[in-house]
């Protein structure tokens, strides 16, 4: 799929995007909405700078609150989503820190 994609000339973010609702939906098991299981498992294969912070309760606990995520509740895109928001300004933090550059980019 991502070959295909690339043949049609796509631009690296519009492959990114699609990368990100492909693995979520893989993790899904191709469903709307992820349990923690499952969650977990795609956290500690694809974004292992935060593997280690929901490997337990209490992280996970903080992780799905973050996400707007209540008790009981599985996860949709939309929560993912505010993961990778907040996922991207701290990256993006880490990775420009010494160029004095800033992300003034908040999720609404």
């Amino acid at each position: 799929m991502h070959q295909m994609l690339q043949s049609q000339r796509y631009s690296e973010l519009e492959l990114a995007l699609n990368t990100l609702v492909t693995e979520f939906h893989k993790a899904a098991d191709n469903g709307p909405t992820m349990n923690t299981t499952q969650f977990q498992s795609m956290i500690s294969s694809q974004m292992p700078a935060i593997a280690k912070t929901v490997e337990n309760e209490e992280g996970l606990g903080k992780v799905l609150e973050q996400m707007g995520v209540q008790s009981g509740q599985n996860i949709s895109f939309d929560n993912f989503w505010k993961l990778i928001n907040n996922q991207a300004l701290q990256l993006f933090g880490t990775m420009h820190k010494e160029k004095g550059t800033k992300c003034t980019c908040l999720l609404q």
